[in-house]
Formats: structure tokens, sequence, C-alpha cells
């Protein structure tokens, strides 16, 4: 009830983004986390013909997240978000119906640049509408990402039973309603010109080292948070031998995220300084692999049902932890972006914040992968844990170390509305 009241108190622009982003999760995971095993198994494709799709798609979208940012910035977010939203249309579309590599490049290019461009361009309209509210309305459009992260691979699996392309032509459909909604509802925002040429607006946000180091002591949050769909599943279905534990991970973290996201930012927002929290919720991140990590050599099928729900307890537990972790810690993340650039270079922040982080991120991904298959082949099944241990420390570590050097934004940035 607290959560609904507090989303009718926000303005209409704001309601429609965090419907806007249950949809864009919905979309994205109902087709993505399967389209590899279409490519291989369907299409019969090699798999370094899959791995080259699936880069392709990550590559365009992070290494364009600036250019979305300073799209955001000089043409207005609103463009940006529908512009962006009718090319992953288009990209989702070619994925059902092209067959050929040349058309399954395209649709990963498009995909990808679809990304690049409303990802910085809502985060920035959201922190610019919100003004001083801004950890609330983060906090909520993290629960309609969760809600949406959850809906997207239960509703693809069962699309999938049917055809991989009506997985693909619903995600399509699903991101062509939004772009109509945004084009219909979301208003436009009066763009305030920066002053200054793109380049000069790149070397001012670049230039800032402690933005930088902000964004690089980031990997932990973006690498842990991807371990729900990576180590934490896997760990799953090794503890109980059922496949179906995965799903457990998701709903236990959609359940815990609606009942104490909100309440939990609105509960810190007054208590201790930002990064405080952020640090907090990173350690607690790290600590979530605990559990997990000490029955990490328990691989044998469990006896019985009693035994495998035993099993499953500590995988259970770690992702709880973890999203708890990143409902401390993401709300007050996203606060504290555009407080350390100018108003009109909002846009331009997080799209360096999150390329920065997301390229960190995916090296992060690698090591734990690589972990992942080292201590299959070595018998060490506890590496992959500890690792993430150590990146939530380590990212906990940094953050508290800027917060000492007086680096953060002492208070985070209200910028007022414009119609």
């Amino acid at each position: 009830m607290k959560t609904w009241h507090e989303i009718r108190s926000f303005p209409l622009a704001i309601r429609l983004l965090l419907v806007n982003q249950l949809g864009v999760n919905t979309g994205f995971y109902l087709l993505v986390p399967y389209l590899a095993l279409h490519l291989s198994e369907d299409l019969g494709m090699s798999a370094a013909v899959v791995g080259i799709v699936l880069g392709v798609r990550n590559l365009s979208q992070q290494g364009l997240f600036l250019i979305g940012g300073t799209a955001s910035d000089r043409l207005g977010a609103r463009g940006v978000i529908i512009a962006g939203c009718a090319l992953r249309t288009v990209g989702f579309g070619l994925f059902a119906l092209g067959d050929g590599l040349p058309v399954l490049l395209a649709a990963s290019v498009l995909s990808g640049l679809a990304g690049a461009l409303f990802n910085p361009a809502v985060r920035a309209y959201l922190a610019l509408e919100a003004e001083e509210r801004k950890a609330e309305a983060f906090a909520l459009f993290n629960v309609f990402a969760t809600i949406g992260a959850l809906i997207g691979p239960l509703l693809g699996s069962a699309l999938l039973l049917v055809d991989f392309r009506v997985s693909a032509l619903t995600a399509a459909g699903i991101f062509a309603v939004l772009t109509a909604a945004q084009a219909l509802v979301l208003p436009a925002r009066q763009v305030a010109p920066t002053g200054s040429t793109v380049v000069a607006d790149w070397r001012e946000v670049i230039g800032n080292r402690g933005f930088l180091a902000f964004a690089l002591a980031m990997v932990g949050m973006f690498t842990l948070e991807n371990q729900l769909y990576l180590l934490l599943p896997d760990g799953a279905r090794r503890a109980t031998g059922w496949e179906g534990a995965a799903g457990l991970v998701f709903l236990i973290g959609t359940l815990a995220n609606l009942w104490l996201q909100l309440r939990i930012t609105t509960a810190l927002k007054k208590r201790g300084s930002r990064a405080r929290w952020i640090s907090a919720g990173l350690v607690l991140m790290g600590l979530s692999f605990v559990p997990p990590m000490a029955m990490s050599g328990h691989d044998n099928t469990p006896d019985d049902l009693a035994d495998a729900v035993l099993r499953a307890l500590p995988v259970l537990a770690g992702a709880l932890l973890l999203h708890l972790g990143v409902m401390l810690a993401q709300p007050f993340v996203m606060e504290l972006v555009p407080g350390f650039g100018r108003a009109e270079l909002t846009g331009t922040c997080f799209g360096l914040f999150y390329m920065v982080s997301g390229i960190a991120a995916a090296v992060g991904n690698t090591v734990v992968g690589w972990a992942m298959d080292t201590g299959e082949r070595t018998d060490t099944p506890w590496l992959p844990w500890a690792c993430c241990l150590a990146f939530g420390l380590s990212s906990a570590a940094g953050v508290a170390w800027l917060h000492r050097r007086r680096v953060l934004p002492a208070r985070p940035t209200s910028v007022p509305a414009t119609a």
C-alpha cells in the first residue's frame, strides 16, 4: 500500500517511466536469455558465430552509452527514449524474421544501440523530473525493473514452447506499445543548452577523475547483480538437482523488492551519508555469496525433497541478501550520479557512468566465469563465490575511500523541472 501511494504521489511522467521500465525488462528478458539457444540449436550456428552475434549486441550497447547520454542532453530525453524503444522494436522484429547472419548482426546492432539510447535518457529524465525525491524515484524504478526481470523469463520460457519467433515478435510488440505510449503521453522537457561543443562536454565529464573513480568502484555492484542470472541460478540447480530451482532465485528477490525497497530507501534517506549506505549495500552484496559458498561442494543428487529444500536454503538466502544489498545501494548510487556534473550534462553523466561501469562489470563477469570453469576443473567449487565476495568488499572499500577523500557529492543536486 505504501508503494502504491508513493507511486501516485509522483507526476504522470515518472509513473509512465516506471511502467516503461517494467515493459523494457519484460521484453528484454523474454528474448535475450534464449537467444543463444535459438542461434545454436534452431539455426545450427557454431559457438563462435553465436558469440559474435551476442558480442555485437553487447558492444553496441556498452560502447555507445555516452552517445545516448549526450543525445539526451542536446536533443531532449523524451525523443531519445522514443527513438530507443522504436529501434529495439525493429531489432527484436528482425530476430524473428531473419535467419541469415547479416540480418542477425543488424538485429544485434539495432537492439544494442536502442539500449544505449534509452538507458541513460530514461535515468536522466527521471533524475531531472524527481528533483529532491530522486532516491525514492529510483527505488521505485528498481521495483518495476525487478518485476519485469521476473515476468520476462517466465513468459519467454512459455512462449519458447511454441516457437522462438513468437517470443521475438511478442518482445517486439511490447516495445512497439512502449514507443507509442512515450510518444502519446510522455511530456517534453525544455532542453537547456550546455554552452559548449560535444567534445568539450565529454572532456568536462571524462576529466572528472572522482566521477570516473566512482564509476569504476561500482564494478562490484554491477558484477554481483549479474550473478542473479549466472552464478546463483547455477548454484540453485546444482544444489537441488532441479532446473526450476533457478526461478526461485528471481521470485524471492521480486517479493522482497516489492515489500522492502521503498521502505528501506525512505528510512535511510535522512540517516547518514549516501556513501555509508552504498558501502553497506556493497558489503552485504559481497557477504551474500558466503552461504552458498559453504554448500558449494555438495553437487551430488539430493536424497529426497527435504534434502533438496535444505540444500536450496543457503542459495536462496544468498539471493535474498544480494537483493537486499542492491536495495540498499542502488537508489543512492543513481541519486549521486547527476551530482558529479552540471544539470545540463545529466544524460552525459549517466551515459559515461554506464559505459565505464558496464565495461568494468563485463571484465568482472569474465573473471567470475573463469572462476566457475577453474573451480569445476580443479575441484575448488568455492572459487567463484569467493571471487564475488572479493568484488563486493573491494567495491565497498573503494566507495568508503572516495567518501573519506571528499570526492563524492555532499548532497544530491536538485534540478527544477521545466515544461
